[in-house]
């Protein structure tokens, strides 16, 4: 088989940390005060970004295309050995380091987009994650990112009070820079202060400056709230990736926590040793499949109101390199899951891998706009207007529909 139907759906039939976390932010669409409006689905969306270029041939291999395996010499998976992929269904499979994804497409809560790409053409990460992020139709538009746009453009009433956010990292990546306000919170690179020390110090505060002294508790809040505990509570330490995902994943399930969020991870880049069903980007995987194992868990009072969106700036090469890596390429996947996601498929306008078929001869040519997702998120978990969604978040997309049936 080598062809699927028009954006067609197929239906079902720890390892190291990523190289290296990006900064993550949590955007609140929802003030302290606010509450949904009785019958309004009170929505979460995750977007997670993997810079670097996420190879989505690997990630999720079309193990039914007949040229695959012959373009992937020490890296294709296979349906049979030590490490068998994980069937989708008869045509693709996902790769073994995958398998929190894999049950949650099993349970209809995860789908995969294949053959995406954004509008961008061209192979450096800068300009690549640029436009990804701007939501831009080309690079250089760094005023601000689509998702805080996003923030930004929600409409008032209904209890959701637009440009209000809620940051959690160091320094926001593009996709969240913009005009909605950024209040953030990061996990401590240093061992942390002692609660007790912490009142001392807002008690001085408290006495000489009121204006920090009010900035320092809510801070406090902020991070008791990420940590699972309370000021005055033994708070839940965690360390590494999985650690940043749950205390994330805790702002984003409180009442009066944020509502939009975005993770930024690096080391995507696997032009060397990228391995196959193991090796580099086995650990790189394994290491997502964490961060979606903890929001899945920490979420899951929220989770049947949650949607997570998984991309990256492009794909890689469908021809393996001369150093078992893939180079800069152009059409991947993107992820898709949660409660909220209609799942359970493979949504897929497959181009083929044939050589006439692929981009330029040598990439996965890309068949579906990553914008159209966003955009049928945003529509169906926010009721943003294509109109609205076409001038503000993704400017320049008005022949662009959105990807509608995303959500249940």
């Amino acid at each position: 088989m080598s062809n699927h139907a028009d954006l067609c759906e197929t239906h079902p039939s720890r390892r190291r940390i990523l190289g290296t976390a990006g900064a993550l932010f949590a955007w609140s669409a929802i003030p302290r005060t606010a509450t949904a409006a009785p019958g309004a689905r009170d929505a979460r969306l995750v977007v997670v970004v993997l810079r670097g270029a996420l190879d989505g041939l690997s990630a999720v291999a079309p193990l039914g295309d007949p040229a695959y395996a012959d373009l992937r010499p020490g890296i294709a998976l296979t349906r049979d050995g030590p490490a068998p992929a994980l069937p989708l269904d008869g045509f693709f499979a996902l790769h073994p380091a995958l398998p929190t994804f894999a049950r949650l497409y099993a349970a209809r809560q995860a789908l995969v987009v294949h053959a995406c790409a954004t509008g961008y053409r061209e192979r450096s990460h800068f300009d690549g994650q640029d436009v990804l992020e701007s939501g831009q139709p080309g690079p250089g538009h760094t005023a601000s990112g689509w998702l805080n746009r996003l923030v930004a453009a929600l409409p008032a009433g209904e209890g959701i009070a637009p440009r209000t956010a809620l940051g959690v990292g160091v320094v926001p990546p593009l996709i969240l820079r913009g005009p909605a306000p950024v209040l953030g919170w990061a996990p401590p690179r240093m061992p942390r202060a002692s609660d007790e020390l912490a009142r001392r110090v807002l008690a001085l505060y408290e006495a000489g400056d009121p204006a920090l002294a009010a900035s320092l508790a809510r801070g406090l809040d902020v991070d008791a709230l990420a940590k699972g505990g309370s000021k005055e509570g033994g708070p839940k330490e965690a360390g590494g990736l999985r650690g940043l995902a749950e205390g994330a994943a805790r702002l984003v399930a409180a009442d009066d926590g944020p509502r939009i969020a975005a993770l930024a991870l690096d080391g995507w880049d696997t032009h060397a040793n990228e391995g196959g069903a193991t090796g580099r980007l086995a650990g790189l995987l394994g290491g997502l499949d964490g961060v979606f194992s903890a929001f899945a868990e920490v979420l899951a009072p929220r989770w049947a109101d949650t949607a997570i969106l998984v991309v990256t700036e492009f794909g890689r090469t469908a021809r393996v390199n001369g150093t078992t890596g893939t180079d800069h390429g152009t059409g991947t996947v993107a992820f898709l899951l949660g409660g909220a996601v209609r799942g359970g498929r493979v949504l897929a306008d497959w181009p083929g891998l044939a050589p006439a078929q692929l981009h330029q001869g040598r990439d996965l040519a890309p068949t579906t706009d990553l914008r159209a997702v966003a955009k049928g998120l945003a529509a169906d978990l926010f009721g943003l207007s294509p109109a609205v969604l076409a001038r503000s978040v993704f400017p320049g997309t008005e022949a662009l529909r959105p990807v509608g049936g995303l959500v249940v």
